[in-house]
């Protein structure tokens, strides 16, 4: 018995000594831990548990020329709750008139705002997205709850900010403005400006609640974001929106496909307009893609331009020559010319083939002067630079083609089918560049939108113009292709467009286009500048497919849509520009009526644009006309009293 005692004994000695190792180890562990290794752990801890998450900086705005916003960072607040930080007395006394307050807010019934926040405390949830996408006010009016007013630790409120991009003239320049989407991944304004736009991100510490939610640790940032820069642009918003009323009323009347209305300041080549909308499968117009920077086609007459620009260039062919375009058929190689003249228009001289626009007129002077060496028009061509981008300040821009005879698909159509525009493609914004040259008299400038960055009242950069190139062609030549615009709408192809008020220089373009697949598809266009003599801005206008049973040539579809713009624009420059351009000479009833009126509006029913328009602005009223010709109606009638600077609209016969 007392052997068993003993082996009992040993045995519980060795158990309690084993337990007693085990206890030692344990606590030396938890020595270690705590001492040696606790950082350790607790950093891998913090590391699952905590992340540094990034503010994003507002965005800078980007203005037009007069300060209107054309987008702008707005910010948006989503709100949660965590039911477990305040203290029973807090959540108890203050449960009910902040559910109270919740429902009124958001219209969700109050009891199950309370249901909600009761359970979620029973079961230790520590965030719960309650609202989302609330703007600053709103949030502030949130802040404010009972509960919340105490804050995050002691009443549970959460508040998280981030921006939306906003855009105040809706889709009006939709396209031009862009978008910045990330890298790889930018188009136009937004995009090539946002090395400025974009800020810099802050950052801001969160803790894991539960499988992808996380919760802010503080209600403030541990590193602010810095804010974008802004920027301003050419653009004029009364222009763009007047440019985008009216193109997208032309599209809708002819049923086309799209379309593009670029307006730029001539001295400078600041782009003060730039419309481009397309139809979408719905049968409406918005600006789908940027047609006029990135889109290259065939311009078809607008091309002639250089054509015979070269020609005089050259001196092979001055513009009093004479050319027989006979009866309007000219065969090239078992392939025919025909000009849209049915007939023919006989003999003209060079400048009236280019003021009628004649096909053939146009071909036979380029194919005889250059057959034998169809180089040395290329190389004229190149000269000019029209085989090179302009450069604008947005990505995108389409890249221009020329063709040349050491291309291997150069023909013997090549040249003469390049004479009228076909086998070459330019952008709208390369076109207009060009013809805004000839309105510069020779001094190509490179276009550009961005006219400076700011950051609030301090400037950062200025983007001041930039000349590409002083002179594209020599003077004689300039003022010989200037006097040949101007005949184009005095009494050419666009005699249409031609009126009193202001006038107009540029060329009707008819294309056919997308002709390998069959007739009846064309592009209509008009480019030029104004006013005629003392140019202050240059425009293009493009439509594509127009319906061709509603019309399809330039001087229908496109030119209208120039002449609009062009008497609106004139409308609202300075007084003392416009008067200079209308006939001196004013009649002695409309001086009567000068003085006469001073505070009530006359009759002006019949008086001619320029007398109304100097009644009118001495009276210090704000005009706009639509059309030309004689007054048919007013906006204020007779009679009525007036304040100066106050609008009024005459319609013209």
């Amino acid at each position: 018995m007392s052997q068993n005692n003993a082996n009992i004994i040993k045995r519980s000695m060795l158990v309690l000594a084993g337990l007693l190792l085990f206890a030692m180890f344990i606590v030396a562990q938890l020595i270690n831990i705590q001492f040696f290794e606790g950082n350790k752990y607790r950093a891998l801890a913090q590391k699952y548990t905590v992340r540094e998450f990034p503010i994003k900086a507002n965005r800078g705005n980007i203005y037009a020329d007069d300060g209107s916003i054309l987008a702008t960072s707005v910010p948006r607040y989503d709100i949660a709750f965590d039911p477990t930080a305040p203290s029973d007395k807090n959540f108890n006394n203050y449960i009910d008139a902040l559910t109270a307050k919740l429902s009124l807010f958001t219209g969700k019934p109050q009891n199950q705002w309370k249901q909600n926040f009761v359970k979620a405390r029973q079961k230790n949830r520590k965030y719960i997205k309650i609202i989302r996408g609330i703007d600053y006010s709103d949030y502030q009016k949130v802040k404010q709850f009972p509960l919340f007013k105490l804050g995050m630790n002691r009443g549970g409120f959460i508040a998280e900010l981030h921006t939306e991009r906003a855009y105040p003239l809706g889709g009006v320049l939709r396209r031009t403005i862009g978008f910045d989407r990330g890298k790889g991944n930018r188009a136009g304004i937004e995009g090539a400006y946002a090395m400025y736009l974009k800020g810099k991100d802050g950052m801001q510490k969160k803790q894991k609640i539960k499988y992808g939610v996380w919760k802010p640790l503080s209600d403030i940032n541990d590193i602010d974001p810095q804010d974008g820069y802004d920027v301003v642009t050419n653009i004029d918003v009364d222009m763009q929106d007047m440019a985008h009323q009216t193109l997208r009323k032309q599209l809708e009347k002819y049923e086309a496909d799209h379309g593009s209305v670029v307006i730029m300041e001539v001295q400078t080549g600041a782009i003060k307009a730039m419309v481009n909308l397309g139809k979408t499968q719905s049968g409406n117009y918005e600006e789908l893609r940027n047609y006029a920077v990135y889109e290259t086609h065939e311009p078809g007459s607008t091309f002639k331009l250089f054509s015979l620009m070269a020609l005089l260039e050259d001196k092979v062919a001055d513009t009093t020559d004479i050319v027989d375009t006979g009866n309007g058929i000219y065969k090239i190689y078992n392939k025919y010319v025909r000009d849209a003249h049915r007939g023919g228009l006989g003999k003209l001289t060079l400048k009236q083939v280019f003021e009628h626009s004649s096909n053939v007129g146009t071909v036979k002077l380029v194919y005889e002067n250059y057959k034998t060496n169809p180089k040395k028009f290329v190389n004229r061509l190149y000269n000019f630079g029209i085989h090179e981008k302009v450069h604008i300040d947005i990505k995108g821009e389409g890249k221009p083609h020329i063709p040349d005879p050491k291309d291997q698909n150069w023909s013997g159509l090549s040249l003469p089918w390049m004479a009228y525009g076909y086998g070459v493609e330019l952008t709208d914004i390369q076109l207009l560049t060009y013809y805004n040259a000839i309105a510069n008299n020779g001094k190509l400038m490179k276009p550009y939108l961005v006219n400076s960055i700011k950051s609030f009242d301090k400037n950062i950069k200025t983007f001041e113009p930039e000349v590409l190139n002083p002179s594209i062609a020599s003077k004689e030549t300039i003022g010989k292709i200037q006097e040949m615009l101007k005949g184009v709408v005095l009494h050419g192809t666009a005699t249409n467009i031609k009126n009193p008020f202001v006038s107009i220089a540029g060329k009707t373009g008819t294309a056919q286009t997308e002709y390998w697949k069959g007739k009846g598809q064309y592009i209509a266009s008009f480019v030029g500048y104004f006013p005629a003599d003392h140019p202050k801005y240059s425009m293009i206008v493009v439509v594509h497919k127009p319906n061709p049973e509603k019309g399809y040539y330039g001087n229908i579809v496109a030119a209208p849509v120039f002449k609009t713009l062009a008497e609106y624009i004139y409308g609202k420059m300075p007084r003392e520009v416009r008067l200079a351009k209308v006939e001196p000479k004013i009649s002695e009833k409309t001086e009567q009526i000068v003085e006469k009126y001073k505070t009530v509006m006359p009759d002006l029913h019949g008086l001619p644009a320029k007398d109304a328009l100097y009644i009118l602005e001495n009276m210090g009223l704000k005009v706009r006309m639509n059309g030309s010709g004689k007054v048919i109606s007013q906006s204020i009638p007779r009679g009525t009293r007036i304040k100066r600077k106050q609008a009024v609209e005459l319609k013209m016969s």
